[in-house]
This record gives C-alpha cells, structure tokens and sequence, in this order.
C-alpha cells in the first residue's frame, strides 16, 4: 500500500519570483505552489499549496495612498490597524512590532482569529512606503497548518524586497514630505506651543 503521509516537513521542489507588474515589489515562493487571483479587487497576488478553496497562503497587494505617508503618521496609522483587527472575530494578537526606516513605515502582526467554525492564523506585515501601501499576508487554514508550512512562509517574507527607487524616496534627507491627511502634526524636535512664541 502507498503511503500518503506528507514529510513532518515540507520540501521546496524549486523556488520561483513573483515581479509586480509595475516593478514595487518583489518576493520569492515555491515554484509548486498555486497561483490564484485576489478578491474585490485588490491589485496583487496569492500562492498557495492548495490547489482549490486556499485557506492557507502567501498574498501581497497593493494600492496607492492619497498621499505619502512619513515617520510622523506612525502613530494615525498604527490606530487604524488596531481598529482594522478589531474587526476580526475573536481575533488574538500573539506579537507585533512597529519600526520605520526613514519614511518607511512597516507592522508586523501574528494573529489568529476566527472564521466561521474555523481558526485561521496569520503573519502580516503592512507597509507604507512613499504612496504606496504594501500588505504581506501568510495566512495557515489553522494554526497547526500555519506551523507546517512556516518556513515557506517566511522564506517569501525573507526575499521580499522593494526598487532602489522607493528606498530613496523614504529617504528623509532627500526628501520632505508632509504625510498623511489626519490631524495637525507637530513638527519634529519642536513643541506646538512654541510656535506661536518664536
């Protein structure tokens, strides 16, 4: 009789590179994976070993911002992202980190929540990056199958990389950017009450 037990790993048969169609990204995926396309009409992509109905997978989309985010819209942003998750049935933030190089701004979030009379898992990383926004997701159908194809996962978030053209245009030296609509921003290393003052 056959065995048809999967490895308790799974093995990369070959590794292949997704190029956004207008050069902002780019990331790496096993070459066995399915490609399918992404709902309401969001501009990106999803690979998954599933061949029908992916409830596990690595997707990354795009849109473009009203205007560019900077450093200083870390705050606004990391409200809506909280209020975003808060959405989510059940949902359990397990970690989360916030860090911005230069005007670059990237969340990362490992959580579950539930969908339907199911538990999904998910590492996310969003991304503003000049005006755009970028989303990661890895998602498992439940946290055990977010175990197992892990290292897949993280293989696609580890070469994941964006043009020299978008670092330069998050470079705070070569550029002066105003940021996001939102509330009044305070200048950096200068308290508000003091302009009216100088």
């Amino acid at each position: 009789m056959t065995d048809t037990a999967r490895p308790p790993r799974p093995r990369f048969m070959g590794v292949d590179t997704y190029c956004d169609p207008h050069g902002r990204f780019t990331f790496r995926y096993p070459t066995d994976w399915h490609r399918f396309e992404l709902d309401h009409g969001l501009e990106g992509v999803l690979f998954s070993p599933e061949r029908e109905d992916p409830k596990t997978f690595f997707s990354a989309w795009v849109r473009q911002l009203e205007a560019e985010a900077v450093a200083e819209d870390l705050p606004l942003l990391q409200k809506g992202i909280a209020d975003g998750l808060a959405q989510l049935p059940e949902c359990v933030i397990e970690s989360s980190s916030d860090d911005t190089y230069g005007n670059l701004i990237k969340f990362e979030r490992i959580y579950t929540f539930r969908d339907g009379d199911d538990v999904r898992k998910r590492k996310v990383w969003i991304m503003y990056v000049a005006q755009w926004q970028i989303v990661l997701t890895y998602q498992g159908r439940t946290p055990e199958e977010w175990e197992y194809w892990l290292p897949m996962g993280n293989y696609a978030f580890a070469l994941f990389s964006i043009p020299p053209e978008l670092w330069f245009a998050t470079d705070r030296d070569l550029t002066k950017k105003t940021g996001l609509p939102g509330k009044e921003k305070v200048r950096r290393g200068r308290a508000k009450d003091e302009e009216g003052n100088s």
